[in-house]
């Protein structure tokens, strides 16, 4: 299956594209429409076996560097541009609840702010 998917992501040339048949394994159910695929599915092959490597060795550089023989910029300049490409949803730090107290005693937020804060 990863060799049809790679030449998919070589003839696709980084272009997006959707799914218009799925066919369940084993099975005689299919559905027909257009669907998207998620992100990390766009990504050219390549990449999709690198992000699967960093997310498998829980994100160490040193380890990319050595499985992939590049240097520590040269992984960063990678994740960098797969990170372009993804369009990722930035996601807000949430501070610890002593965090959100000072930050209601300071006056930076509502109370109601606060409290859905700490409900989190």
């Amino acid at each position: 299956m990863s060799a049809e998917w790679h030449e998919l992501t070589d003839l696709t040339g980084g272009k997006g594209f959707v799914v218009s048949s799925v066919r369940l394994t084993g099975s005689d159910i299919s559905i027909q429409g257009e669907f998207e695929l998620p992100p990390l599915a766009g990504l050219r092959y390549e990449d999709q076996v690198f992000v699967g490597e960093f997310v498998r060795c829980h994100g160490s550089i040193k380890h990319m560097e050595k499985a992939f023989g590049v240097s520590y910029p040269t992984i960063k300049n990678r994740l960098n541009r797969i990170s372009e490409e993804l369009h990722l949803v930035q996601v807000e730090e949430i501070p610890p609840a002593n965090g959100v107290l000072d930050l209601l005693e300071s006056g930076e937020i509502s109370a109601d702010e606060a409290a859905e804060r700490l409900r989190r």
